[in-house]
């Protein structure tokens, strides 16, 4: 269980790195045809393509697409007290720590007269989606919807897939956690249609496009969000969970063991990977992952995952090779168990979200850390950020210059539009002094 790459002897460029770094075999670009093509039939037949794919994909058609406000009402009631209680704290936690990402408005005074304010907008409507597959995600409702509250965003559509068991409508968890955020703008409907259906609108379901789309799912989810990127804004596109753990000779060998099945059993593609220089620390934690793995909850899912090609211990030298071999993978998750994190820290470029020392798991940060759960996933986080309320927000520049400070600048403007043989751009300053 779990291949082991032995990194011990050797220096590899960050190209080797990134040719070395285990990856499922899972490809967004094999899933596009299938989403385009089903984002094309909800474009063209509208709710009916909706609920045909409901029934292909999720084994029932719902009675009704947008949820009842009555329905959400009852399921916030209906929460389970522990549930509710846990939920509300989150929402307090991930709200507070979202504000931090709001920046307030700079001005920039270039000379007496001449400023430039940059503030940040929110987009006016967006749309949330929340898996279904293979747990329930009531948490992803929370992470989705404050982040675009905080932002200032005043629509916001939420989809999440029709549940079989519930009669085609939405799971009553997902349902409460939207009506403890004040959300009643809520559609049965998932996968690649959904996706299509929030970028593009259906009028008849009174569901208007929105501007940005953001939320997890599987492959096909990832590829609508790709093939509507232009039309909408995105997140990222989101894929199996990813766990990388680095840690030295002075981490305890069960917790890291339990941190790499908490992702694990997530899904049987999910990636569990440890980084060490340590042998003997690598050596107990096999043992600890395998005695750990018969006895889960979801047994089967998380031995499938930890023998994939996706999942690995890596053995190193040092953790300076430990930190390039995790800024090359660009971990979702990256947990760090050394002697001094904070030092670790300092080597750290790319991760989606970083939990420092042995009492920070992932799981924390799933549910109550106060961060953002929704993070990008198989080496994105090389160049993109996870969700937050920056998200749903755009920087603006706003110029402003009076008479007196266009005149102290019009020569160089009008030297660079002749320079660039735009001489209208020139002619647009000097029009404003004609008369002096």
């Amino acid at each position: 269980m779990m291949q082991t790459i032995d990194l011990r002897g050797q220096t590899p460029t960050r190209s080797e790195l990134l040719s070395i770094v285990p990856r499922s075999h899972t490809d967004v670009s094999q899933a596009t045809d299938a989403a385009t093509a089903l984002i094309a039939d909800v474009r063209a037949r509208g709710e009916k393509a909706i609920l045909d794919q409901a029934e292909r994909f999720d084994g029932v058609r719902p009675e009704r697409v947008r949820v009842d406000a009555t329905a959400i009402a009852d399921a916030m009631a209906a929460l389970d007290p522990a549930v509710r209680t846990a939920l509300e704290e989150a929402i307090t936690r991930v709200r507070a720590a979202s504000r931090a990402q709001v920046p307030a408005p700079v001005v920039t005074e270039l000379g007496a007269g001449a400023t430039v304010t940059q503030r940040w907008t929110p987009v006016r409507r967006v749309g949330l989606y929340v898996p279904g597959g293979k747990a329930v995600y009531p948490s992803s409702v929370v992470m989705n919807v404050v982040a675009a509250q905080v932002a200032g965003v005043s629509s916001i559509a939420l989809v999440s897939p029709p549940q079989k068991e519930f009669g085609g409508s939405i799971h009553p968890t997902i349902l409460g956690a939207a009506g403890l955020l004040g959300i009643d703008e809520v559609y049965a409907m998932g996968g690649a249609g959904a996706i299509g259906a929030l970028a593009y609108g259906i009028p008849s379901l009174g569901l208007e496009p929105v501007q940005v789309v953001t939320g997890p799912g599987n492959v096909y989810v990832a590829a609508a969000k790709r093939a509507v990127l232009g039309q909408v804004g995105i997140d990222s596109e989101a894929g199996p969970t990813e766990i990388l753990i680095i840690a030295d000779a002075s981490a305890d060998a069960s917790i890291v063991a339990a941190d790499l099945i908490s992702q694990a059993e997530h899904d049987e593609l999910a990636a569990a990977v440890l980084v060490t220089d340590s042998p003997q620390l690598a050596e107990r934690v096999r043992e600890s992952v395998a005695a750990l793995a018969t006895s889960t909850h979801h047994s089967a899912r998380v031995r499938i995952a930890l023998d994939g090609i996706q999942s690995a211990i890596v053995l190193v030298d040092d953790m300076g090779v430990a930190a390039d071999f995790s800024n090359a993978y660009g971990p979702e998750h990256l947990e760090i168990h050394t002697a001094d994190p904070g030092a670790m820290l300092d080597s750290i470029e790319d991760a989606g979200a970083i939990f420092m020392g042995t009492n920070t798991p992932v799981s924390l940060g799933d549910y109550l850390a106060g961060s953002n759960h929704v993070l990008p996933t198989g080496g994105q986080a090389r160049f993109v950020s996870g969700l937050g309320a920056f998200t749903f927000l755009r920087p603006q520049q706003v110029v402003h210059y009076t008479r007196d400070a266009l005149r102290d600048v019009s020569d160089h403007v009008v030297s660079l539009a002749v320079a660039e043989d735009l001489p209208a751009h020139g002619d647009a300053v000097t029009a404003r002094f004609a008369d002096s």
